[in-house]
């Protein structure tokens, strides 16, 4: 592209230095002959003749410009009220007056107002507040808060801006009354146990379900009196009769299950709860609510370990309960008193991963499907445990729900006795045969992970126990992370041929 010097006309800019990232304002005589080419054919510069060539923006600007500053013009008044005052005075002089040391621990602190106050509230990132402690700029702003009139935080025990903002971004994905996020999936489930069921009370969980949640309801929930009835997933008539015969305080199952991927039927458990007033609560951590909304189809609460698919990046542990703004209050306040609280630097992160996770859950319900697809009529396969495969147990079931998709989770058994050693060494050599996975335990992150349960997670158990919950020795569950779906069935089926 050619260049004319001193062609057309001059511009001159001020020299006032740099401004918003800006270099200062010169007088330019460098246009390009394709420009030139442009003002002749428009007739630009004769349109410009007269023109202010020192004219910046700003004399576009008009008081109806500015008509949609009303709500800038309150916040200034705000941060004007933070800023200004006696109280403020005081803060000011403490530093002013100060020796070194005070002001090395209050200066550019202990005012908050400002423009500082400004840039928080105008980042696009929600800030990390790492403060344990939140102040108050009187006594009467804490009688306030203590009334309820006055909406701050207290103690990073009870709430923290940036976990709250997390809990908030997952209300609007639920379609929740309200959220609480925890350090763990285990802490959700347990302290949502605890608050809600009495003492001497007694609840209905399904038979599949992740081992430590079934150890807590198993070994510490009787201490307190509470007993737990076990159903199949698919077993309403049974679920009816307990419900009449002997009442319950909550239901409680997974949706799909860890690891056999059973699904419940949600509307039809939700209707009988309802009718015999029971609590209902469903964990979705392994559909998350871009596949299924429990709480649209009426369930009270739903629970997700965050750590997987919400977080996606297994770089935070979190556990997440949302619904009904009433049994969510039940439960904040014991988890107020027991202290599993998310750090706020985890809260960010997952804050960061709920962004993405529309996009993630695509990919990976793409691939689990096809991957499930793929298994299913593979000689070395004897079952494949995936809700869009017909002879799932509740392929029916699933069908009818209105779930986009079942999540990147899937489990599958390769063939031979199903607790024999030849089995065991088979499913070692597929798993140690496997490129893209790793071998590890967890779910929902960006890469993909795979396990042999029996050795992942019921190592310990006899073979009674293993056998009663359908753990074979070759029962393979691989969690679909967002790699190439071709890639990963590529994988899988050159892994095979070690077995």
């Amino acid at each position: 592209m050619a260049f004319v010097v001193g062609a057309g006309p001059l511009v001159t800019r001020s020299n006032k230095g740099w401004n918003r990232g800006m270099p200062p304002r010169r007088r330019c005589t460098v246009r390009c002959t394709q420009q030139l080419s442009k003002a002749v054919e428009s007739g630009e510069d004769e349109k410009l003749q007269g023109r202010d060539m020192t004219a910046t923006v700003r004399e576009f600007v008009t008081e109806e410009s500015l008509e949609s500053a009303e709500e800038t013009r309150a916040l200034d008044l705000e941060v004007q009220r933070i800023s200004e005052g006696r109280a403020a005075e005081s803060r000011r002089a403490v530093i002013e007056d100060g020796s070194d040391s005070t002001r090395a621990v209050h200066g550019g602190e202990r005012l908050k107002g400002g423009k500082k106050a400004k840039a928080i509230l105008d980042a696009i990132s929600t800030p990390v507040v790492m403060s344990s402690t939140f102040t108050f700029r009187n006594s009467a702003e804490c009688i306030m808060y203590n009334m309820g009139s006055y909406q701050s935080f207290e103690y990073g025990r009870y709430g923290n801006p940036t976990v709250r903002s997390a809990e908030e971004k997952l209300m609007a994905l639920e379609g929740a009354e309200d959220a609480l996020i925890s350090a763990s999936g285990m802490n959700a489930a347990t302290t949502m146990l605890l608050a809600l069921v009495p003492e001497n009370g007694h609840i209905v969980v399904t038979t599949d379900c992740y081992r430590r949640t079934r150890q807590f309801i198993r070994t510490l929930l009787p201490k307190m009196g509470i007993r737990a009835t076990v159903i199949d997933p698919a077993d309403l008539a049974s679920f009816e009769r307990i419900l009449k015969t002997e009442g319950a305080t909550l239901f409680f199952s997974e949706s799909p299950t860890n690891p056999q991927l059973r699904v419940v039927d949600v509307p039809g458990v939700v209707a009988l709860c309802k009718k015999y007033d029971v609590i209902s609560v469903i964990d979705t951590t392994f559909a998350t609510p871009v596949n299924c909304k429990p709480v649209s189809m009426g369930a009270d609460l739903v629970i997700h370990s965050g750590t997987k698919y919400l977080a996606g990046h297994n770089d935070l542990l979190c556990g997440a309960l949302a619904g009904r703004a009433d049994l969510v209050a039940d439960v904040r306040a014991l988890h107020g008193v027991l202290g599993g609280v998310v750090d706020p630097h985890a809260a960010y992160l997952l804050l960061r991963g709920m962004k993405t996770l529309d996009l993630r859950i695509e990919q990976q319900n793409r691939t689990a499907e096809k991957l499930a697809a793929f298994l299913q009529h593979h000689p070395k396969i004897s079952r494949v445990w995936y809700p869009t495969i017909p002879d799932h147990p509740d392929y029916e079931t699933a069908k009818k729900q209105e779930c986009r998709g079942w999540g990147g989770v899937l489990s599958f058994e390769i063939a031979g006795p199903t607790f024999e050693k030849s089995t065991f060494d088979a499913a070692n050599r597929f798993v140690d045969a496997l490129k893209i996975p790793y071998i590890g335990p967890s779910l929902g992150g960006t890469e993909s992970l795979v396990e042999q349960v029996c050795i992942m997670g019921y190592f310990d158990q006899p073979l009674e126990a293993r056998m009663d919950l359908g753990i074979t020795n070759g029962f393979i569950r691989f969690a679909c992370g967002i790699e190439s779906t071709n890639d990963i069935i590529d994988d899988v089926e050159q892994a095979l041929k070690a077995v």
